[in-house]
């Protein structure tokens, strides 16, 4: 029914503008083609990810290795994880609320997701060549510890 509402919203708002200005409305489509054009590949591969992950790994392997029954366990590796892969955070997200539908504790997805964005092993050597290494080892590390404080306290509030 959201989706209905947001369409009909947004075909209101397309007559509108094609009414006020016929030509900006027309270039402002094109370039709305050209912007999903240039989306419709990285779509097309989270559904791919997403559906190819979901088929090849059982609801079981989830929950075994970051679900409720998991506990810090689970939030831990689910952090180190989140540290050491380098994946878009379009492709994360839908990645994590699969996860969380198939049964994963919320600490855990949580924790993935912000190591993910916070920690940086896999760019740590490009970071060293910028900010040394010691700089890169303190963030690196701070990050790691703030990121399992978040998801600890997202599991206390979302609980």
């Amino acid at each position: 029914m959201f989706a209905l509402i947001i369409w009909i919203l947004s075909a209101l708002v397309l007559a509108v503008s094609f009414y006020h200005s016929r030509e900006n409305t027309k270039d402002a489509l094109k370039v709305s083609l050209k912007f999903f054009r240039a989306l419709a590949l990285s779509i097309l591969m989270i559904v791919w990810s997403i559906g190819f992950l979901m088929t090849f790994l059982p609801s079981e392997a989830i929950l075994n290795t970051v679900g409720q029954q998991a506990g810090i366990k689970g939030m831990v590796l689910a952090a180190f994880f989140g540290s050491l892969v380098l994946i878009q955070a379009f492709i994360a997200f839908p990645l994590a609320g699969a996860f969380l539908r198939q049964g994963a504790d919320v600490r855990a997805i949580a924790a993935f997701v912000t190591t993910l964005v916070m920690v940086g092993v896999a760019t740590a050597p490009l970071e060293i060549k910028f900010f040394g290494k010691r700089f890169t080892l303190w963030r690196n590390c701070l990050s790691f510890i703030f990121a399992i404080i978040i998801a600890l306290i997202i599991g206390a509030v979302l609980r």
